[in-house]
């Protein structure tokens, strides 16, 4: 190991970690951190270019601390350096839509970064000193306040010296948790022998991580795609290949698979901590969040406390998962959300859903604000739920009615605010008048100049006004406010900009981001690599469109481990889900295929419907049927289900019975893909109809966008969605190698070579049935099955010792 091993920080994180105390406090309107989000933008470049000549923009400095045994590396970016002959001035810009006059002095931690650069600067070029300027400039009026201090070098060494003093115990622990780290990675082998296709798909993990490359993998379900990946990942990081890992995930349940993979390693020698980050409803102490010194005892005082409570739980525990944030959280009286953040800055790795990755709002600023970037490796699981999730994170609504209200609540209050949002209103009415169902807008720049007066004065307002009634909603509605400036900033042509008359009355105007790779991108260019791996990445194509926008990606294609005489896959050729089949007669016959399918074999079976309508007429048709000409119970997943409830219906599938059990699912539903019932718990799968999107705005300007690009626009919007959600349900089948079972797909589209191109290579092998046939073909299928395991058990007790 190197005597010189560098540590790396921003002078952001720097700054912002060493200078931090007191409150956590949400009353405000958290101006400091509106301005963090404006970093880079066009207010900036704006800014710069009038600054002529002596200006120069952007300027990247770093500077090296010299410890014992090891260096830290600051490194930033100024915004500005002004140079003249007789003195430098070095400029930090802040775009705020705070009014300016409410600003007596510059905030500490914006102070700090601009001293450091000045410090920087000075050291490197021999200078005496520098002017310190602090340029705050508002959004929507564009006016600029400016602060000054002249600093000699000598104040700004001693000043850093003291900021970086506070710092060095912290980069210690680095270095010497990234020796017996990296040390402890060379000796790591991979826990169990290498089923067939896996050993390939580590190392293609590992080739495109070294190349700093991105991975499409798709790997049946069960192939053990989790430790396949992390595994090599973390072979990288040994290597010097990446310094922090993150697994990025779409559900609850998969953060769980992916804490047992790390605690697997861990067992087998690996030294390499994680932390898991949940959501900030799901780690508060309180029964509603309210961040303020008034309401919590936690958020008083937090930032004083929370760096002794870092430097406990990391010096204690490994693998840091929510229940260990809330326990020495509630030891040391800090915020649990804030303190696992705060974590998270000193763990190799970081288990998390997308939203703190890629969300502009909500993801983690220390990582992927403008100008940080850092050694990053991505591993997104179940990664087909990255297309919706992004699109859903890079679009912005707001609706003519919340503007209504909002004057309401605060008439008597702002009459300026009150004209202002009823000009915006008026507006929204205009558009209204001209949208018979929906209407895609070229234009709405003279609206968002609107919106930006009247966030402007919103500002002021919540300042000002820090307690009434409904402050909640005034609050939800100026976040909204914020979402719809910042997505309006990134419109460009992946974007549609359209208004509908919603069924509910409402009017809603949207920008759907409808190909969200290029914001994608934006977060996983800041790192070294990502891999995207699904059981369902099928057409491949489609995925590299919207997740990364290159064609040229490398992708692997995971042969399945299991034998294909453990499962059976039948089509049904007599059966449809289509609109125009949707009667009595089609629902009976759902029934009766379901019913001949149960009565070989006793087991759990989860039946996956279009829709909750259409899982209701089955319903209907179970409920006329007698138990006895059934032969099995059933059970239906409800149309909204809380977390203890979901939990109770999949209990259902460890009881003792003496009939079959079916569960009637919606496909596309919670429990379509990520839960995990093996061998006996589940049996069978009978999927109703192929997962086909219902027809709606969203999907129709979906289709158009592709279509216009020339690349079949009821494929994207429809059909590889929907197969992608067939696939899902399907995989809850075979999870193992000791699973056996049925897949039955009920739609006779199912048989068309367009749909069949889209099956997984595993499904090479299928039965085409009819309703008079498909009983004797799952008969002979667990007849088969039967005569194999007791073939199997002959063979056991011939070869066991004597």
């Amino acid at each position: 190991m190197s005597e010189n091993k560098i540590i790396k920080i921003s002078v952001r994180n720097l700054v912002e970690y060493v200078l931090r105390s007191g409150d956590i406090d949400n009353r405000r309107t958290s101006a400091a951190e509106k301005m963090a989000m404006q970093e880079g933008s066009r207010i900036h470049r704006k800014i710069q270019r009038r600054m002529g000549t002596d200006y120069r923009p952007e300027v990247s400095l770093k500077h090296t601390v010299d410890q014992d045994q090891f260096q830290i590396l600051i490194e930033g970016r100024a915004d500005g350096i002004i140079e003249k002959p007789d003195s430098v001035t070095i400029d930090e810009i802040k775009g705020m839509y705070m009014d300016l006059s409410y600003l007596d002095e510059p905030f500490q931690v914006h102070l700090a970064q601009a001293m450091c650069y000045g410090y920087f600067y000075c050291f490197d070029h021999k200078l005496p000193g520098a002017v310190i300027q602090m340029t705050y400039c508002n959004l929507e009026t564009e006016e600029i306040r400016r602060f000054q201090v002249d600093k000699t070098f000598e104040e700004l060494e001693t000043w850093f010296q003291g900021l970086i003093h506070e710092y060095v115990k912290w980069a210690r622990y680095l270095y010497i948790h990234e020796i017996r780290r990296d040390e402890s990675i060379g000796e790591l082998s991979f826990p169990f022998p290498y089923r067939s296709g896996q050993k390939e798909l580590v190392v293609s993990v590992y080739r495109s991580i070294l190349r700093k490359r991105n991975l499409f993998i798709q790997a049946p379900t069960g192939i053990g795609k989790t430790l396949s990946t992390i595994y090599p990942a973390i072979r990288a990081m040994g290597e010097g290949l990446g310094d922090k890992l993150f697994y990025l995930t779409a559900k609850t349940i998969t953060r769980s698979v992916a804490e047992e993979a790390f605690e697997l390693l861990r067992e087998q020698g690996l030294y390499l901590n994680t932390v898991t980050i949940t959501a900030k409803d799901k780690l508060c102490f309180l029964e509603t969040p309210e961040c303020n010194p008034d309401a919590c005892p936690y958020a008083k005082g937090h930032f004083d406390r929370v760096g002794d409570a870092v430097y406990d739980i990391l010096h204690q525990e490994s693998g840091i998962t929510r229940e260990i944030v809330l326990a020495y959280a509630k030891k040391h009286q800090v915020c649990p959300f804030e303190f696992c953040l705060d974590i998270s800055s000193w763990t190799d790795s970081i288990i998390c859903d997308y939203n703190y990755v890629f969300d502009p709002n909500v993801k983690l600023k220390r990582y992927f604000s403008e100008g940080v970037s850092g050694e990053y490796l991505f591993l997104v699981d179940e990664a087909h739920n990255l297309v919706p999730r992004g699109r859903e994170m890079y679009s912005a609504i707001l609706y003519k009615e919340d503007f209504l209200l909002e004057k309401k609540i605060i008439k008597t209050m702002d009459p300026k605010l009150v004209r202002l949002l009823d000009r915006c209103n008026k507006e929204l009415l205009e558009m209204k008048r001209e949208c018979e169902s929906f209407r895609i807008l070229e234009d709405i720049r003279f609206f968002v100049t609107g919106i930006l007066s009247l966030f402007g004065e919103m500002e002021k307002f919540m300042e000002v006004h820090q307690d009434f009634k409904d402050r909640d909603l005034v609050l939800d509605f100026y976040f909204a406010l914020r979402d719809f400036i910042n997505i309006y900033e990134r419109l460009d042509e992946n974007y549609r900009i359209y208004t509908e008359l919603l069924n509910d009355g409402r009017f809603m105007l949207r920008l759907f981001c409808v190909n969200p790779s290029k914001n994608l991108k934006e977060c996983l260019n800041k790192g070294n690599g990502t891999v995207f791996f699904s059981a369902t990445l099928l057409p491949v194509s489609y995925y590299k469109e919207l997740l990364s926008g290159d064609q040229e990606e490398y992708a692997v294609y995971a042969h399945s481990p299991f034998d294909p005489g453990k499962r059976l896959l039948m089509v049904a050729g007599d059966v449809s889900s289509r609109y125009t089949r949707r009667n009595k007669r089609e629902y009976q016959k759902v029934v009766d295929y379901l019913t001949a399918i149960v009565s070989e074999k006793k087991g759990n079976y989860m039946v996956f419907l279009p829709s909750y309508h259409f899982l209701k007429e089955v319903e209907e048709v179970l409920w006329e049927t007698s138990l006895e000409n059934l032969g099995f119970t059933f059970l239906s997943q409800a149309s909204s289900m809380n977390e203890e409830e979901r939990e109770e219906f999949l209990q259902e599938f460890s009881k003792d019975r003496e009939l079959s059990f079916v569960a009637l699912c919606v496909m596309g539903g919670v429990f379509s893909e990520g839960i995990d019932l093996r061998a006996d718990q589940l049996i069978g799968a009978v999927i109703v109809g192929t997962g086909l999107p219902m027809v709606c705005t969203e999907q129709e300007i979906l289709k158009g966008y592709f279509d216009e690009k020339e690349q079949n626009g009821f494929d994207y919007a429809y059909q590889y969605p929907g197969m992608n959600k067939v696939m899902q349900a399907a995989g809850r089948v075979i999870r193992t190698v000791e699973d056996e079972g049925i897949i039955a797909l009920l739609d006779e589209r199912f048989l068309r070579p367009d749909y069949q191109a889209l099956f997984p290579r595993e499904w090479d092998g299928y039965y085409e049935v009819r309703l008079k046939n498909v009983g004797n073909v799952v008969k002979e299928f667990w007849c088969q099955r039967e005569r194999k395991g007791e073939n199997e058990y002959e063979e056991d007790i011939e070869t066991s010792p004597k």
